[in-house]
């Protein structure tokens, strides 16, 4: 049996979406805390980046989406410097969540379904936008979990 669905039909709340995302920046935040310091900057496979600029570029997408999807002005401001601890690194991360938390009330509802493009590259539905920001995150967290078990330490449970 077929279901119409209206486009104003709601799937997940704003407040839902911005609490889903969060659980999975805990999650990552967990995963920081698990490698030793000199791995998180250094250990790779493949080819593949350490952890730690892959969180870094968890934290450098984060707030400018945020940013573009309030104000439709897509700019990506340049952090302070690279973190060389993970006490700085975790830091960043504690700040980030913060900012998320802030801005996340200023967007409006009806920008979760307008189309727009992100950075001059992405072009899509805001919440696609938004949903591509946590992908990214969830698909390059499962790299650290391959790393911290390569490494001989249990990753934190995902659950």
């Amino acid at each position: 049996m077929a279901c119409e669905i209206s486009s104003s039909s709601v799937v997940i709340t704003p407040q839902a979406l911005l609490q889903h995302w969060q659980g999975h920046r805990r999650l990552t935040r967990r995963l920081i805390e698990a490698f030793p310091e000199e791995e998180l900057f250094r250990f790779s496979l493949g080819g593949m980046r350490p952890f730690s600029v892959l969180a870094m570029e968890f934290i450098k997408m984060a707030v400018p989406t945020l940013r573009g999807v309030i104000s439709g002005g897509w700019k990506f401001v340049g952090t302070t410097a690279e973190p060389t601890t993970r006490a700085q690194l975790l830091w960043l991360w504690d700040e980030t969540t913060e900012e998320i938390n802030q801005l996340w009330p200023r967007i409006l509802p009806h920008r979760f379904q307008e189309m727009d493009t992100a950075f001059g590259q992405s072009e899509g539905p805001v919440s696609g936008l938004l949903l591509y920001v946590i992908e990214n995150e969830i698909h390059h967290r499962n790299q650290g979990y391959v790393y911290l078990r390569s490494l001989g330490i249990e990753p934190p449970a995902f659950y």
